[in-house]
């Protein structure tokens, strides 16, 4: 255990500062990747940091319990995970249909493909058709390819094998590549 360094602020008043704790740590340390996962999830700042918040707030509930946990990182980046998805499933669901529409009507408009790619409503169709993936599936291509995290860390977070985050990765890839095309082919079809 570190020894406290003694600070003086003043000659008349020496100050002791306190050596930090497991949760300032982990709170200095780690709130970027707890933001990232939340945002991840629900796709909107204001409720990631709420997400973030509840996060280290369950953390400061386990406080006396932190020396026992292994890895910091992973048990929180556990935590915030589970936190999104319960903020998740709470709020009303976008509809699919209304952003498939608006992707075709930027096509039909001429709009170039990297534009079209980079939109708010690609976003939002590719949004949608990964939140219609099954649960196995959308939780493991949302921290692989949403938030990037490596495999290893998304199977620490999903607690399964490294290699069925592959999988389910490679899966859900396909599925999601399907889906696209099926959308934009009905629209092309109607058109012609």
């Amino acid at each position: 255990m570190a020894v406290a360094a003694q600070l003086t602020w003043s000659r008349a008043i020496p100050m002791v500062e306190e050596p930090a704790d497991d949760l300032e740590v982990l709170v200095r340390e780690h709130s970027a990747l707890v933001f990232r996962i939340a945002y991840s999830v629900l796709r909107n700042p204001q409720d990631a940091e709420d997400a973030a918040q509840e996060t280290f707030l369950r953390a400061l509930r386990y406080r006396k319990r932190l020396r026992q946990v292994e890895d910091g990182r992973r048990w929180l980046a556990r935590v915030a995970w589970r936190v999104a998805l319960d903020r998740r499933r709470r709020r009303p669901e976008t509809s699919l249909e209304d952003a498939a529409e608006a992707v075709r009507g930027l096509h039909d408009a001429g709009a170039p493909s990297d534009q079209i790619a980079a939109g708010r409503q690609m976003m939002a169709l590719l949004d949608g058709l990964i939140a219609a993936l099954p649960a196995e599936l959308r939780q493991a291509i949302t921290l692989s390819a949403v938030e990037e995290m490596p495999a290893v860390e998304a199977a620490a977070i999903l607690e399964i094998p490294e290699a069925t985050v592959r999988t389910r990765v490679f899966r859900a890839r396909q599925i999601l590549k399907g889906k696209l095309a099926a959308l934009l082919e009905a629209r092309h079809d109607r058109d012609a």
